[in-house]
C-alpha cells in the first residue's frame, strides 16, 4: 500500500515537471507585441528626427493610449523601439518592456527620452522586417498580436527586395504598418513621389494593417498617438492587404534608383 503510494507520488511530481517545462497556455498573455521601428537613414533631417522622438515620447506619456492598454483583454502590451537605417543597420534603443498602465508607459517613455538621436546611411525596410522577425521570438509572453511599425521617408534602397520580406512577414502572422513622411526634405536628400502609395502597396500587409502618411510636421505627435492607439485597440479590417500583381506601384524603384547611382556605396 505504502510503496503504491509513493508511486502514484512520483508519477504526480514527473507530471508537474513536465507540464512545467511544456509551452505556455495558448491563451494569450499580451494584448499586443510592437516593434516601433524608427527610420534614421541619411535622408531624415534633424528636424524630421527630433520630431519623430518627440512624438513617441509623447504618446507614451498620453493618458489616451494609457487608457488603450488597460482596455485591452489582458490589460498590457510589450513593446520595443528600434532605430534602423541600412540592410545591416538596426540599433535597440529601448528592448522588450512589458507595459501594463501608467506608470510603465511613463518609465518606457523616460527611457526613450534619454537616448541621442544619431544618423545612418542607407534605408532598408526589408532589413528592419527580418529584424524585428527575430526580435519576436526573443520575447517570452505569449501576444495575441504581432506588429511592426515602420517610420520613415523613403523606399527600399539597400538589402532584398521590400515585397519578399513583408510577405514573409505576413505568413507569419505578423502585421506591418507603415507611417510614411511626406514633408520638406533637403535638395541633397532622395525623395519620391507617392511615398504613400509605395507604404500601401509594398509595405504594409497582414491582418488590420494600415498607414497614416504624414504630410505636416506639426501634426507628428498627433499623428503618432493616433496609430499606437489604433495599434493598440487592434482595430478589425477583413480586406486584403497583399498587393495584387497589376499594382500601379513600382515596388523595386528605390532598389533601382539606387543600383543606377554610381555614387552610392555599395555593401560588399
Amino acid at each position: 500500500m505504502l510503496r503504491h503510494f509513493w508511486c502514484t507520488l512520483a508519477c504526480l511530481v514527473l507530471a508537474v515537471g513536465f507540464g512545467a517545462g511544456a509551452p505556455a497556455s495558448a491563451e494569450p498573455q499580451l494584448d499586443l507585441a510592437l516593434v516601433l521601428a524608427v527610420d534614421v537613414s541619411s535622408s531624415m533631417e534633424a528636424e524630421e528626427q527630433g520630431l519623430q522622438r518627440a512624438g513617441f515620447v509623447e504618446a507614451f506619456r498620453s493618458a489616451l493610449v494609457h487608457e488603450a492598454i488597460q482596455n485591452g483583454a489582458t490589460g498590457q502590451i510589450a513593446v520595443t523601439y528600434v532605430e534602423w537605417s541600412g540592410a545591416k543597420d538596426q540599433t535597440v534603443l529601448v528592448p522588450w518592456t512589458v507595459i501594463d498602465g501608467p506608470e510603465k508607459a511613463k518609465e518606457f517613455s523616460k527611457r526613450l527620452a534619454s537616448k541621442p538621436i544619431r544618423q545612418a546611411g542607407m534605408t532598408s525596410i526589408s532589413g528592419i522586417i527580418d529584424f524585428s522577425r527575430d526580435l519576436f521570438k526573443e520575447l517570452g509572453g505569449v501576444p495575441a498580436r504581432r506588429v511592426i511599425d515602420i517610420s520613415g521617408d523613403g523606399p527600399n534602397n539597400d538589402g532584398r527586395k521590400v515585397v519578399l520580406a513583408r510577405d514573409e512577414a505576413i505568413a507569419e502572422g505578423i502585421t506591418i504598418n507603415g507611417l510614411p513622411i511626406m514633408f520638406g526634405r533637403t535638395q541633397n536628400s532622395p525623395e519620391m513621389d507617392g511615398l504613400d502609395v509605395y507604404y500601401h502597396e509594398c509595405v504594409i500587409g497582414g491582418a488590420s494593417s494600415f498607414m497614416i502618411p504624414l504630410h505636416d510636421p506639426e501634426q507628428f505627435a498627433m499623428v503618432i498617438r493616433t496609430k499606437i492607439m489604433r495599434e493598440v485597440a487592434g482595430i478589425e479590417d477583413h480586406r486584403p492587404k497583399l498587393v495584387p500583381t497589376q499594382s500601379r506601384m513600382n515596388c523595386v524603384t528605390g532598389d533601382k534608383k539606387n543600383a543606377d547611382d554610381p555614387n552610392v556605396q555599395k555593401n560588399p
